[in-house]
């Protein structure tokens, strides 16, 4: 593989500052950088920016940009709210709880705890409704590699019938159960 590893991710934010201020309480991650110019260095295109980067852990950055000039942000309506998430790794699901207790004395609506089997996770929005999620992995190698084998089988499948595989059911039968 060529890749080493993802750089950054970016996304657009509301306000730079509220942003920083969100992810430092709720999610610990510290301001690394910060880059605002008047045109854009790869177009050239005029267009005034705030590009701000986070400490995401381990090498990660998460970034953001304000365009003030733009129009307001809004999301694909054709894509469900849930699906676009940014997914964050905690420790354990100790970590993942005290994650939501940080995030709710923060005033947000939290979802979950959500046991997908080989991770346990939780769900909110940031305060430019970025779905973000905070998973601890639960998972055995024997799930892992059980996974692993069946998914080109069930890529193959679901591009013929577009119909959900039932290879890996198992890993939501305990959530879907009651």
């Amino acid at each position: 593989m060529l890749v080493e590893k993802i750089h950054h991710v970016a996304y657009r934010c509301k306000d730079a500052k509220e942003t920083v201020s969100f992810y430092k309480t709720v999610l610990d991650m510290d301001l690394i950088g910060a880059i605002a110019e008047d045109k854009v260095p790869s177009t050239k295109e005029p267009d005034p920016y705030m590009h701000l980067f986070l400490d995401a852990g381990n090498g990660n950055i998460l970034a953001f940009f304000e365009l003030p000039n733009s129009p307001p942000m809004g999301r694909d309506p054709n894509t469900p709210e849930w699906t676009q998430h940014i997914a964050f790794q905690v420790k354990d699901v100790d970590t993942m709880l005290s994650v939501k207790e940080r995030a709710e004395k923060a005033g947000l609506a939290v979802l979950g705890p959500t046991n997908h089997a080989i991770f346990k996770s939780i769900y909110f929005f940031d305060p430019s409704g970025h779905r973000l999620e905070v998973a601890a992995w639960t998972a055995t190698d024997d799930m892992l590699k059980s996974m692993k084998d069946v998914a080109h089988a069930m890529i193959e499948e679901w591009s013929v019938t577009k119909q959900p595989p039932r290879h890996t059911a198992w890993l939501h039968s305990s959530e879907f159960a009651g």
